[in-house]
């Protein structure tokens, strides 16, 4: 495939959702069973996502709870849905049993003290009976999230728990043909707004009415389902890159960039910075900022091949001590960064020099992450770049084209 194009049509091969849910299924599966559990208690979003294809609402999002997901054994998973919103699911999700939709039983971000308590006695219940239901109850449940109430309920009922979240991260680390295809098409989006931002930027506008029109012109795009943010920033606010938008007004001859943090189309999220210079030439200084920054991009994307390891990426940035004086590779935190895209923002592997040297993992095909860098002037100006990419066995696919050879001219 070769982003063909984002609705579904007969006549053309594009992507095959039917496998990607498979694909997914089955590999989250065959990672439990690596780890040696017999269910997967997921309360994560992108988790629930990756194992059930269904969606979770914006309000519902970033509270763990609210909905989940139990897969069992060799079974189809159960989801836990909110209310009677499970009716909805048996209409949009054939692929998941009518048997296996239930509704949840929540508490987290809306009852404390006797009522949460109530509310994961119940909860626990109902995961018990569905282990039992797939002959798993005295196998290893692993969970991706777990307050104080679940450890206590669950010390209660005898129930043998794990770590959860490290075998969905391995699972979600390898996208399969058409989850590729997705982040391809993420790419092309992400081209066309950072396009926008260079017709739309002038001096005069502020940061928040650049953010406004990119985040409308995002979802205008069909399947489109949130854009978690648009980070602009101008000027002294470029660095340190404080990664937020203001009323700040742009003024001729500022640097501004602009980060598309997490536009998510049909799940899969971006991360794609680009900078600018508005209403004038970028003075050598900048210029000369931009070089160092890019050198430290693509010394890095060349360091990237399977078999290779994110130690390998990491050491072909400068420490922190010798990019900015920092006595620490923590005070420097995403300034030279790598994070897997996909289902999260946050997807393996996560690449930097605050660990990745003493803790590498192995590059495989079928990852896709971006790789960041900056550098900056302390309060005067700052470039950020990043690329988004696909590992093959034998190349390494770059799916963010935006112009990056030099900082972009807006007159």
């Amino acid at each position: 495939m070769g982003n063909f194009g984002i609705a579904g049509v007969d006549w053309q091969q594009r992507i095959n959702w039917d496998r990607l849910r498979k694909y997914r299924l089955e590999r989250a599966r065959e990672k439990m069973k690596a780890h040696n559990l017999g269910a997967l208690l997921l309360m994560y979003d992108e988790n629930v996502r990756y194992v059930t294809s269904t969606l979770t609402p914006g309000w519902n999002r970033l509270k763990p709870g609210l909905r989940y997901a139990l897969l069992c054994g060799d079974g189809a998973p159960v989801l836990f849905e909110q209310g009677d919103i499970g009716f909805q699911i048996q209409r949009h999700a054939p692929w998941i049993p009518k048997e296996n939709i239930r509704y949840s039983y929540a508490w987290i971000k809306g009852a404390a003290g006797p009522a949460s308590k109530q509310q994961v006695k119940k909860f626990t219940d109902a995961i018990l009976k569905e282990m039992d239901r797939f002959q798993v109850a005295d196998k290893t449940l692993g969970v991706d999230f777990v307050d104080i109430n679940m450890l206590n309920q669950f010390r209660e009922a005898n129930i043998t728990w794990a770590d959860g979240m490290s075998p969905m991260m391995e699972a979600r680390a390898v996208k399969n043909e058409d989850e590729q295809e997705c982040m391809r098409i993420v790419g092309a989006i992400g081209d066309a707004a950072h396009w926008e931002t260079m017709r739309f930027l002038r001096p005069g506008l502020t940061e928040n009415q650049v953010t406004a029109h990119i985040m409308e012109y995002l979802y205008s795009v069909p399947g489109m389902e949130d854009v978690e943010d648009v980070i602009v920033s101008s000027g002294p606010n470029t660095w340190p890159n404080w990664r937020n938008f203001s009323d700040r007004i742009i003024k001729p001859g500022e640097i501004v960039f602009m980060d598309l943090a997490a536009l998510t189309w049909n799940g899969y999220k971006s991360c794609y910075y680009r900078t600018y210079c508005v209403g004038k030439q970028p003075t050598q200084e900048m210029k000369d900022y931009y070089a160092t920054a890019l050198k430290w991009l693509y010394d890095s994307i060349g360091a990237v091949r399977p078999g290779a390891t994110t130690r390998d990426i990491a050491l072909k940035w400068p420490s922190a001590k010798e990019a900015w004086g920092y006595e620490e590779e923590d005070q420097a935190a995403a300034n030279l960064w790598g994070h897997g895209l996909g289902l999260a923002q946050y997807d393996p592997p996560v690449i930097s020099r605050i660990w990745s040297l003493d803790h590498p993992l192995e590059i495989q095909p079928g990852m896709v992450f971006a790789l960041e860098t900056q550098h900056g002037k302390r309060y005067e100006f700052g470039v950020r770049i990043e690329e988004m990419l696909i590992v093959h066995p034998a190349r390494t696919e770059i799916i963010s084209s935006f112009p990056v050879e030099e900082i972009t001219v807006v007159m």
